[in-house]
């Protein structure tokens, strides 16, 4: 199947810019379940920034997500609402297979020195409206280009493939991400612009931090020189993925390029 098309969104942009251990707020989209069995289906959604994974404690996703059908043809959310710190959603399986759900979303961020005062560009800009915003006179220009995806796989009976579209960073499946069990190895790999990535730090962490003693319980991984990394379940649950890279790739000149990448994936019991 496809993975989502680029859309435009405009959802905590700064999170790419840091990684995941560092940023503030942890964006994520967390189902109620992945697994649906039968011949139709519905799976809710909480969608969020917070301080802890998936639990709704900043603010909501704002942006309507995407959904792709696992023959690759468009579907729309239902019931999209957004909170006070969390937005709901509903996606109706009509199909068997695999569905991907999400956002993509891109921007430009800098900054510039004009008459001796460093000036900010502001939030939302995007590469068409980069030109107007930076003045005649202005030296000491820094621009970074961001992208950032956020998803969800959900399945309606068996499994189905999931294609990449070889743009920003994406994560490919070795073990597919609706197949993940308690104490079995799975293994994900990780590209940019469809170029394996190798040195990445791949941060996994489970939820139920609020409920749970002795540390966060986060993993910390590295991608291979193919860009993959494995893991050994430690527990079932819901679990929050995130990676970053960086790149000399713009299509600005003189700017660099930051990539984000965010997950959530259930574990099943053994």
């Amino acid at each position: 199947m496809k993975r989502l098309p680029l859309i435009a969104v405009a959802t905590a942009l700064a999170a790419v810019a840091l990684p995941a251990s560092l940023s503030a707020h942890r964006m994520w989209i967390v189902p109620s379940t992945t697994i649906v069995s039968g011949e139709d289906g519905w799976v809710t959604f909480d969608a969020a920034a917070s301080n802890d994974v998936f639990f709704p404690d900043h603010q909501p996703l704002r942006a309507e997500p995407s959904a792709t059908a696992p023959d690759g043809s468009p579907a729309k959310v239902e019931n999209f609402a957004i909170g006070k710190n969390r937005a709901t959603f509903d996606l109706h399986l009509s199909k068997p297979g695999t569905w991907v759900l999400g956002t993509v979303g891109g921007g430009v961020g800098g900054s510039y020195v004009l008459n001796g005062k460093e000036e900010r560009l502001p939030r939302g800009t995007t590469a068409d409206k980069l030109p107007g915003l930076i003045p005649a006179g202005a030296t000491d220009i820094k621009l970074s280009e961001m992208s950032n995806r956020n998803e969800v796989f959900v399945t309606l009976g068996a499994p189905t493939d999931i294609k990449t579209t070889g743009k920003g960073l994406e994560l490919v499946p070795v073990t597919h991400p609706n197949d993940l069990v308690v104490g079995e190895p799975a293994t994900f790999g990780f590209t940019v612009d469809g170029k394996p990535a190798a040195g990445l730090t791949v941060l996994i962490v489970p939820g139920g931090l609020r409920y749970r003693t002795g540390g966060t319980g986060e993993i910390s991984l590295t991608t291979d020189a193919k860009g993959q990394v494995t893991i050994t379940w430690p527990g079932p649950g819901m679990y929050w993925l995130n990676t970053t890279a960086a790149g000399n790739s713009s299509t600005i000149p003189n700017a660099t390029r930051r990539f984000g990448y965010t997950a959530t994936l259930e574990v099943l019991p053994g």
